[in-house]
């Protein structure tokens, strides 16, 4: 009879799958940005490539992707996604201005 190892597969060590690993750390009520996940995953310089992985995670993914803002600690997004963020973020009781801006000093995750 064979052995049969039922584990799956590890995720390769990709900056993709370094982003979505950081960004699923993040703890609810706490937000990051940008800039600084892409310093965790590796590649201090990367912090557009971040905003890119995020935009192409799949509809309905469980990833915390709203807890990323951008350095200046705002949201980024326009219109409909603006407001999609913010809502996450207040349900976590993160404090979200009318134009998007989060208080850092308060609610940066320090990892």
């Amino acid at each position: 009879m064979d052995s049969y190892d039922s584990s799956p597969e590890p995720l390769p060590d990709t900056f993709p799958v370094r982003v979505w690993q950081i960004v699923a750390s993040i703890p609810e009520g706490y937000v990051t940005t940008y800039g600084d996940v892409a310093r965790l995953a590796g590649s201090p310089r990367a912090a557009r490539q971040v905003g890119g992985v995020l935009r192409r995670l799949p509809e309905g993914s469980t990833l915390p992707w709203h807890r990323v803002v951008n350095r200046h600690g705002a949201i980024s997004l326009t219109g409909p996604d603006l407001q999609r963020q913010r809502q996450a973020l207040l349900s976590e009781g993160v404090q979200v201005s009318g134009s998007g801006k989060i208080d850092m000093q308060k609610y940066r995750w320090i990892y």
